[in-house]
């Protein structure tokens, strides 16, 4: 299993304190964001390799901190070329790119570079296993108002997702995407 970590966002936002620094490496408890995240995939031994996805205004930046966080897997990063908010590849865009240009050919953990999370990642990877396919991780988050920022989602009695809105204007459930998922080997093409 391959697990890639999206951080080719531009934070703007969060100007000015993102105009030098991705928002992913962000101090949080004096650590990097991005080092919990790490943290958490160092936990899961089905993950061979990390990769991340990053812009070029922000490239180095994240090459020079992937040399020193403390990770047993192998870790690279891609640069998708933009240089604008305006010209970004949006997350399917990156994720194909990596895809392509990695050529992988294994189940897939996507996560946002800007996710904090408690969740046990290794009891969704279970979940993902036995499910068989495709798995997205949701969060009920209790309000409907809240769900309007993030993307809703709504599943049938078999949990299998029957619709998928980002930022939904009116929403119909509390059940919340927060940006992990789990690609299947033989379904990853689908991103294409």
């Amino acid at each position: 299993m391959k697990a890639l970590i999206l951080c080719a966002g531009y934070a703007t936002r969060l100007y000015p304190l993102t105009m030098n620094q991705p928002k992913q490496l962000l101090a949080i408890a004096g650590r990097p964001m991005l080092d919990y995240t790490i943290d958490n995939l160092n936990k899961i031994d089905e993950i061979d390799e990390i990769y991340m996805v990053t812009n070029q205004k922000f490239y180095q930046t994240f090459v020079d901190w992937s040399k020193k966080v403390k990770t047993k897997k192998k870790m690279t990063v891609f640069n998708d070329g933009t240089s604008s908010d305006g010209a970004k590849l949006g997350a399917i865009g990156d994720m194909k790119f990596v895809i392509d240009n990695a050529k992988i050919d294994d189940n897939l953990l996507v996560l946002a570079g800007d996710n904090l999370f408690q969740m046990d990642l290794k009891k969704f990877i279970d979940f993902f296993k036995n499910k068989g396919t495709n798995s997205i991780a949701l969060k009920d988050v209790g309000l409907k108002d809240l769900v309007a920022k993030y993307s809703e989602v709504q599943l049938d009695n078999d949990q299998k997702v029957i619709s998928f809105t980002e930022k939904p204007s009116d929403p119909k459930t509390t059940l919340a995407a927060v940006c992990i998922y789990l690609f299947a080997k033989n379904k990853i093409q689908l991103v294409n």
